[in-house]
């Protein structure tokens, strides 16, 4: 799949990752996964550019977290080949795995947060514990970005005393407080109460306009998706099956699930 050139704005170095072309800084070639008889991802290939906002739409089951879940490796595939920033995530061993997991962050369905710490210790955990920063500097960092997220006054809360929407964001900045190349998104709004959705969203398209991270975003919020994204993936079982600008896919797709899906969900 053609991958679009990256803004200046999003290269730092001009020197691409070894074994990346310039600007590539994701890519699955022929990846499989399998869950006993059933193929969720079928020998799939795609990329992601530096800097770019991707989001992944498409029927439940077609695979679309399961790609989320290989790049976070809390799964493996059964074959095929991922790279991160130049560095293979799979095949590779434990430490380069380690090293390669420090530049994905993620956020997911369910929070995910430490029910017997206080919010400003979820987020400075991984930061003192994974990239051994001093606790002074996690502590700010973690301090800078609650307030980025609004609940500066929430420090010494615990998550269950928080609502869904307070505990996303709290989820949301424990991902940054890592300052990771690559943030996923898994359907980051599906838990919330309806109300609550529209903060989540306003949060995160700051981000992606105020930031040059890589975003790769499972999502059934069409808006959203159209709002953020650089490019749109249109998923069926296991397949990339459409790809373009949201503005390709939202109003004039090419192939005919991709609009079968798309009237059904807008």
């Amino acid at each position: 799949m053609p991958t679009e050139t990256p803004d200046t704005q999003h290269s730092p170095d001009a020197t691409p990752a070894a074994g990346l072309p310039p600007g590539e800084l994701i890519r699955l070639e022929q990846v499989t996964k399998r869950f006993g008889d059933n193929t969720v991802l079928d020998h799939l290939d795609f990329s992601v550019d530096a800097g770019k906002h991707v989001t992944l739409i498409g029927p439940s089951g077609s695979g679309k977290t399961t790609i989320l879940r290989l790049l976070m490796t809390l799964t493996k595939p059964d074959e095929g080949r991922i790279t991160v920033d130049g560095q293979q995530l799979f095949p590779a061993t434990e430490k380069e795995v380690r090293e390669v997991r420090k530049k994905i962050g993620m956020v997911f369905q369910q929070f995910n947060l430490f029910p017997n710490m206080t919010v400003l210790r979820n987020i400075m955990e991984a930061p003192v514990t994974v990239l051994g920063l001093p606790k002074d500097e996690a502590e700010a960092r973690a301090r800078e970005l609650l307030e980025m997220v609004g609940l500066a006054d929430k420090c010494d809360a615990r998550p269950t005393r928080l609502s869904g929407g307070q505990q996303q964001r709290v989820a949301i900045a424990r991902a940054l407080a890592m300052r990771p190349q690559v943030l996923l998104l898994d359907e980051v709004t599906s838990a919330l109460d309806p109300e609550l959705v529209a903060g989540v969203l306003d949060l995160l398209r700051d981000i992606a306009r105020s930031t040059d991270i890589t975003m790769l975003c499972v999502t059934h919020e069409m808006s959203f998706a159209r709002d953020i994204s650089d490019q749109v993936l249109m998923f069926d079982e296991g397949r990339v099956i459409e790809a373009g600008s949201p503005e390709k896919i939202f109003n004039d797709p090419e192939n005919d699930r991709t609009r079968e899906f798309l009237s059904a969900v807008l």
